[in-house]
């Protein structure tokens, strides 16, 4: 009697190899570059095109090490990517340590797979800034590297408002812009906004606030960016609005700011750029620009469970590819520093929803023209953008993180604070 001996796929061996990689089972069904696969029927698919992409797990087996391998293409997702990343997100956000693989029980895979061999080099769109962390000259490159990759390119994805933080969402019904255009009111509404009144735009981006500020609240507006692409693209807007008497944009460090003082500030998107370490100060040069009964909205994402620092902890998906030394702080932190520096918190406004319904909505605009956002900027640049806001969403949907509005005032000497006891100027 012959006994049949079952083949063994290269997916099959791909698909123990990375379980002993990630100390886990996979919970994706998996192809391999010769078309191969395994797994359950009813998930997302998994496709590993190219052996790099081990080589890369085995260097770097963490969030990192996949991320490069699918900004480079050599690994992707066939079917719902938030349902993969969900599955996956275990993985991802744990390191496993790989002296605890059995090497001698994968050594045979990992010389027939073509794992081993040095370390491939990272994908062009990986980003390294040089200097002292958070140094105006830093700060600058961190800028750069994330806002001046084509303002056509910001436009696909943000659809029309340009409006790069978290909408807000009155009804189910809505649409992006209009969400958009109600998140802008709001802010002018928090901020009590009045004819003839300073506003300050701290993070401008493309000019979206100012140009919504003075238009319907007849504001004076000065809004700073550090992003020449921002600055160049919200200058024309502010022509083509007829609003250039009113409203100026520089590209200027906050820390260089000295024409205060202004009735009102606005900081949206902005202050997870500043750090932790400098965060005093920001608050400090805020307070000191405001006059006495003027207010601060400071629209900033939150960590909600803020985990101790491990040592040697390694480089994020998201500090390698899209925000270089963005950090996140607990919405208490953010309270505390404010006040210490002066103010007086007012309102704290939890937004967290409403930024996962605006992050898929940018993905279905990215979706939509994905060969036109390739063009416009590179296929790695693409894919970085799909997969951070993907997991973005996925992490305000699930509580990894939260993004908040705090409202504070300088208030007068005899602590009044010029501010309605309610909430009525503001309803939200």
């Amino acid at each position: 009697m012959t006994t049949t001996i079952p083949h063994v796929t290269t997916a099959t061996k791909l698909q123990g190899l990375l379980e002993a990689m990630l100390q886990a089972p996979l919970p994706v069904r998996l192809r391999a570059w010769d078309g191969s696969t395994t797994g359950p029927a009813d998930a997302p698919l998994l496709m590993i095109r190219n052996r790099r992409a081990l080589r890369r797990l085995m260097w770097q087996p963490n969030e990192l090490g996949l991320a490069r391998a699918y900004v480079a293409g050599e690994i992707d997702v066939e079917g719902d990517l938030y349902d993969a990343l969900t599955r996956l997100a275990a993985l991802i956000w744990r390191s496993p340590d790989l002296k605890d693989v059995p090497i001698r029980s994968v050594a045979a895979d990992l010389v027939r797979l073509g794992v081993l061999g040095t370390q491939p080099k990272p994908p062009p769109e990986e980003m390294v800034v040089t200097g002292t962390r958070h140094s105006q000259r830093r700060d600058r490159q961190a800028i750069s590297h994330h806002y001046d990759v084509g303002n056509d390119f910001y436009r696909l994805v943000l659809g029309p408002s340009m409006v790069y933080s978290c909408a807000y969402w009155t009804s189910d019904a809505g649409d992006l812009e209009q969400a958009q255009h109600d998140k802008l009111d709001l802010i002018c509404r928090k901020l009590g906004l009045r004819p003839g009144q300073r506003l300050l735009d701290v993070g401008c981006g493309w000019g979206s606030l100012a140009i919504h500020a003075a238009r319907e609240y007849g504001v004076q507006v000065v809004g700073i960016t550090l992003s020449t692409e921002q600055a160049d693209y919200a200058r024309k807007q502010v022509a083509e609005a007829g609003l250039a008497g009113q409203v100026e944009i520089r590209v200027e460090d906050y820390r260089d700011l000295d024409d205060g003082p202004y009735d009102a500030i606005a900081s949206v998107g902005m202050a997870e750029h500043v750090g932790a370490e400098p965060y005093a100060e920001y608050a400090a040069i805020l307070y000191a620009q405001l006059k006495p009964g003027g207010r601060l909205l400071n629209h900033q994402i939150s960590r909600l469970h803020l985990a101790p620092k491990q040592p040697h902890q390694p480089r994020s998906f998201i500090d390698a590819y899209v925000f270089p030394d963005g950090e996140l702080a607990p919405v208490g932190t953010t309270v505390t520093i404010l006040e210490q520096a002066g103010f007086e918190v007012r309102d704290v406004h939890a937004l967290r929803e409403h930024y996962g319904r605006t992050l898929r909505a940018w993905v279905a605009n990215l979706e939509a023209e994905w060969s036109t956002a390739v063009r416009l900027t590179s296929p790695g640049r693409a894919r970085v953008w799909r997969l951070y806001m993907a997991a973005s969403a996925l992490a305000f949907e699930q509580a990894r993180i939260g993004v908040n509005q705090v409202l504070a005032v300088k208030g007068h000497r005899d602590g009044s604070s010029d501010m309605s006891p309610t909430r009525s100027d503001y309803a939200v």
